[in-house]
C-alpha cells in the first residue's frame, strides 16, 4: 500500500491514554461508529464542547443518568447540531474577548450521524460553513438510520437492503447513489475537508488534529461500520473498513485549501465485490448490478485520483 508522504500509518504515533469517551456505554458489539467517537475525542483532548445531534452514540452513551462523556457534551436536535455547534463558537469567542478564558484555547466541535448530517442537518451544516465559524464538523456514517430500525438515507449506497428499501419483485434495495458530502463541503471553499476511518486510526487522528489547527470551519466524513444495520459480523468492522478503502468504495484523502491529497493510496483496487459480499445488506444483487457499482466506483475513484494530481 502506498503510503502518502507523512501519512505513514504504521509509523510509532503517540497516541494519548487518556480516554475521554469513557467505556462502559452500550453501543453493540462491533460498532464502527463507536470506535471512530473514542479516536475522534483522543486526537480533540480535553479543551472541546462537544455538540451532538440526537442518534445512536447519544443513545449509547447518555442513558439517564450516566454518561460516558468526560468533557462538556450537549445533546442538541437531530437537526441543530451545526447551528448549536456555531452558537458555541461565537459564545467562546466573546467570553475571549473579555478575557474570562484563554484565546483559541477551548474548540467548539459538532458531531452527527449521516441522517443528522447528510439529510435533516444538511441545512444547518451549509450555514455553518457558509458563515465561516471555527468549528470542527464530524459526520459518524453508518449508512442508514440505524437508531430507529435501519430506514434508508441519502447516504445509504446504491442497492443496499434497508427497512425502507427492501429488494423484492419491484425493487433491488436502494435506488440511489450515496450522496458525496465531503465534496458539498469542499464546494464552500472552506479550509479542511477530509474523509477517514477507525480502520486507519493514525490517519483518523493525524486529520482531526489538522482539522481543529485551521483557521475556519473543517469538516470530517467518517465512514463507521454497523453490524447490525449492515447484517454483518462484529468482528468483521475493522476488515470492512479497510476492504471499503481498498476497493475504493470509500477513498481516504483531505482537501486543505481547495488542494485534494489521498492519504491512502492502494497500489491495486480490490473488486467492489470483496467488500460488498460481506454484508448481508448486499447478499440479492445480481452480478449485473454488482458490475454497474464497480463501474461508478471506478469512475468516481478516477476522477478524485486527477484532482489530486491537480
Amino acid at each position: 500500500m502506498k503510503l502518502v508522504e507523512n501519512f505513514d500509518i504504521f509509523a510509532p504515533v503517540v497516541v494519548p491514554p487518556e480516554e475521554y469517551f469513557s467505556p462502559g456505554h452500550r453501543a453493540c458489539q462491533g460498532c464502527g461508529e463507536v470506535l471512530a467517537v473514542r479516536l475522534v475525542c483522543k486526537a480533540l483532548g480535553p479543551n472541546v464542547i462537544i455538540s451532538m445531534a440526537t442518534g445512536c452514540m447519544e443513545i449509547v452513551s447518555s442513558p439517564y443518568p450516566h454518561s460516558a462523556w468526560r468533557v462538556p457534551w450537549l445533546h442538541v436536535a437531530f437537526e441543530n447540531a451545526a447551528a448549536v455547534a456555531s452558537g458555541v463558537e461565537a459564545a467562546l469567542r466573546v467570553i475571549e474577548r473579555k478575557g474570562k478564558i484563554p484565546a483559541k484555547n477551548t474548540h467548539s466541535i459538532a458531531m452527527g450521524g449521516d441522517g443528522g448530517t447528510t439529510d435533516i442537518g444538511l441545512q444547518s451544516l451549509s450555514g455553518m460553513l457558509e458563515r465561516g465559524h471555527d468549528v470542527v464538523y464530524v459526520c459518524y456514517d453508518n449508512e442508514a438510520y440505524m437508531n430507529t430500525g435501519v430506514q434508508r438515507s441519502s447516504s445509504t449506497p446504491f442497492g443496499a437492503m434497508t427497512t425502507t428499501s427492501p429488494p423484492g419483485k419491484m425493487s433491488f434495495g436502494q435506488s440511489t447513489w450515496k450522496k458525496n458530502v465531503a465534496e458539498i463541503a469542499v464546494a464552500h471553499k472552506i479550509p479542511y475537508v477530509a474523509t477517514a476511518s477507525p480502520s486507519y486510526p493514525i490517519d483518523l487522528i493525524n486529520k482531526i488534529k489538522r482539522a481543529v489547527d485551521v483557521v475556519g470551519p473543517a469538516y470530517v466524513h467518517v465512514l463507521s461500520v454497523c453490524p447490525t444495520g449492515w447484517r454483518s459480523a462484529g468482528n468483521n468492522s475493522i476488515k470492512l473498513g479497510r476492504l471499503a478503502v481498498e476497493s475504493a468504495v470509500f477513498p481516504l484523502y483531505e482537501v486543505k485549501d481547495g488542494k485534494y491529497r489521498l492519504t491512502i493510496d492502494p497500489p491495486k483496487l480490490r473488486p467492489v465485490s470483496d467488500y460488498l459480499k460481506l454484508q448481508g445488506r448486499f447478499r440479492h444483487l445480481t452480478p449485473d448490478l454488482i458490475e454497474q457499482i464497480q463501474k461508478r466506483v471506478t469512475e468516481e475513484y478516477g476522477i478524485l485520483k486527477k484532482k489530486c494530481e491537480e
